[in-house]
């Protein structure tokens, strides 16, 4: 090989790898300018959210609470509200009719990587079933649902077993009864039970599952409340991380 050859092999190179790096580096900036905005709407939407005093206004059979009303006008979809303290979760709930469409788009129905804490469209706000499921991803900036991690920890939980959730028409008290991973192959998102029989027998597979014992009491009437993200120990596609709460109405 002579050193004309060398050179152009070496610019060659020299020119694919430049190419390798400004491709990663567009991703890297592209990634961090998703996680930015995604910062700056919640930020928004939690200003709106706890500043503003609106009053309650009617939908037809319901009341929606004050607090709500001005953020339904930007966003129709909008179902309800989580805050988890010691986390950074404190967010809008948003509810389409399927699961897809807010894997990843924000507030706005804008693109966006972090997606949005999404309800299952199979549950109904106005008339909640025995289990009721929010969705959110795991973000590597520690937002959305990425510090339900926390709960892995036994000091943190033990700190922390009760949360807040609010729907468009009532205030919940939410008690964590179960923490724990596993594989989309255990129906943990189960929303129609045919007998009371049936959602104690999920209910008996959920404790089995946990990694703590708790002592909060979920019969065959009660109400829970699952959340649910992605987690890779046991499998990088089908793992998830799950914790449950029994549903407390306030007041």
């Amino acid at each position: 090989m002579n050193a004309k050859t060398k050179k152009t092999l070496s610019i060659m190179l020299t020119c694919l790898c430049l190419g390798v790096f400004i491709y990663a580096a567009y991703g890297l900036i592209d990634t961090a300018i998703d996680y930015y905005k995604n910062r700056k709407v919640l930020n928004n939407l939690q200003e709106t959210f706890y500043n503003a005093d609106h009053p309650v206004i009617d939908d037809e059979s319901a009341s929606i609470r004050s607090g709500f009303d001005r953020l339904l006008k930007e966003n129709d979809e909008l179902v309800g509200w989580i805050t988890i303290e010691g986390t950074q979760i404190d967010y809008p709930i948003l509810q389409a009719d399927n699961n897809v469409d807010y894997l990843r788009r924000n507030f706005y129905k804008e693109k966006n990587i972090a997606g949005s804490i999404f309800m299952d469209f199979r549950n109904d706000v106005q008339t909640p079933g025995l289990n009721t499921i929010l969705y959110g991803h795991r973000m590597k900036d520690g937002s959305m649902f990425e510090q339900l991690t926390k709960f892995q920890d036994k000091d943190f939980f033990k700190n922390h077993q009760t949360f807040e959730y609010d729907t468009l028409y009532d205030s919940y008290v939410a008690e964590i009864f179960a923490v724990y991973i596993t594989k989309t192959d255990f129906d943990y998102i189960q929303t129609d039970f045919s007998t009371d029989e049936e959602y104690e027998q999920l209910l008996a597979g959920i404790r089995e599952k946990s990694m703590y014992e708790t002592d909060v009491e979920v019969k065959a009437d009660d109400h829970i409340l699952t959340l649910s993200t992605c987690d890779y120990a046991l499998d990088p596609n089908d793992g998830r991380l799950v914790v449950q709460a029994k549903l407390v109405k306030k007041g």
